[in-house]
């Protein structure tokens, strides 16, 4: 029996410049190093969409394009002209011709196992372009082409590609083909994560990131404290007047004690949490204390006294 690899839900990328999408793919199924990602047809759009950005960008020559055609069930056959702007020289006369290229879908024939083709844009396809009209009411169906402009350019006979789903109903662009890589995410604690690992090491997870300043400063507040104090779990903060003041550190429901002389930590750790959360305050859109997790403890002396938990130490 031919062995299968497990696959995943997560995100690809390549470098900075194009994505990230949502896909499926095999961890172990590698092209150069690379993962070869399948993608549903509302991400392949996604897909599309920045690959045409990127060719208007820098140049139909630097760039594969991505493009969904759509139709009906029930439609009839329809033919569509993809234009690159580029032209190529065709004789020793240095006579010239548009790089286009033309797709014939066979709408109604889709489902039987039949396929798009694809041609140059002749005259006659041209013009049955322009007949060309999306009709029927059947479901909706879409057809995926990949253009390898360059190799196009070229005169290549394969530049062009129709890409049909798999089993599921996923589409395979860029497979061993393109520099595809597991997209990640940043933890607050500055650590990375591929983007399918959720938790990182440190117990902060991928969904639970702060996305305010208030929020950040919050993290590293509690990380400060917890170099001196790896149980301390919560504290209460002071907003009144100006600036924020911590009054009181917490492990669990027991008050540690932050005295001078005797207590687990030093002024200059609990100042700089202090400092932390300050800076914070002053961003110009630092976010609500609310948003970034912090609860209002009623108070006779302070009516801005705060409770702030901190997510659990991993030292």
């Amino acid at each position: 029996m031919a062995r299968t690899h497990e696959t995943i839900q997560t995100r690809v990328c390549i470098d900075d410049d194009f994505g990230p999408f949502d896909c499926e793919l095999s961890p172990a199924t590698r092209w150069n190093g690379f993962v070869s990602p399948s993608f549903t047809l509302d991400v392949a759009r996604e897909v599309s969409a920045q690959s045409l950005r990127l060719a208007d960008d820098y140049g139909y020559l630097s760039a594969d394009t991505i493009h969904v055609i759509d139709g009906r069930a029930d439609s009839a056959d329809t033919v569509h002209i993809i234009d690159s702007g580029l032209s190529r020289e065709v004789n020793e006369w240095g006579d010239r011709e548009p790089v286009t290229v033309a797709v014939r879908v066979p709408w109604r024939s889709l489902d039987r196992g039949a396929t798009a083709t694809v041609s140059g844009a002749t005259p006659a396809a041209r013009k049955a372009a322009r007949k060309s009209k999306a009709t029927g009411r059947g479901a909706a169906r879409a057809v995926v082409v990949h253009i390898r402009w360059m190799y196009l350019h070229e005169g290549s006979e394969t530049a062009v590609e129709v890409v049909r789903p798999d089993g599921k109903g996923l589409y395979p662009i860029g497979g061993f083909e393109w520099a595809w890589s597991i997209a990640c995410w940043w933890c607050v604690c500055g650590q990375d994560s591929d983007w399918h690992k959720t938790e990182c090491l440190c117990g902060m997870t991928r969904d639970g990131q702060p996305t305010t300043p208030l929020g950040v400063a919050t993290w590293a507040a509690g990380a400060t404290l917890q170099r001196l104090v790896p149980e301390a779990t919560s504290a209460l903060v002071d907003l009144a007047g100006d600036f924020a003041r911590i009054i009181s550190v917490f492990a669990d429901g027991t008050e540690i004690d932050t005295a001078d002389d005797a207590g687990h930590f030093d002024t200059e750790t609990l100042g700089e949490a202090d400092e932390i959360l300050r800076a914070a305050l002053d961003e110009p859109a630092p976010g609500t204390p609310d948003e970034a997790g912090w609860q209002l403890v009623p108070d006779e002396k302070t009516d801005q006294l705060h409770r702030v938990t901190f997510p659990a130490s991993r030292q």
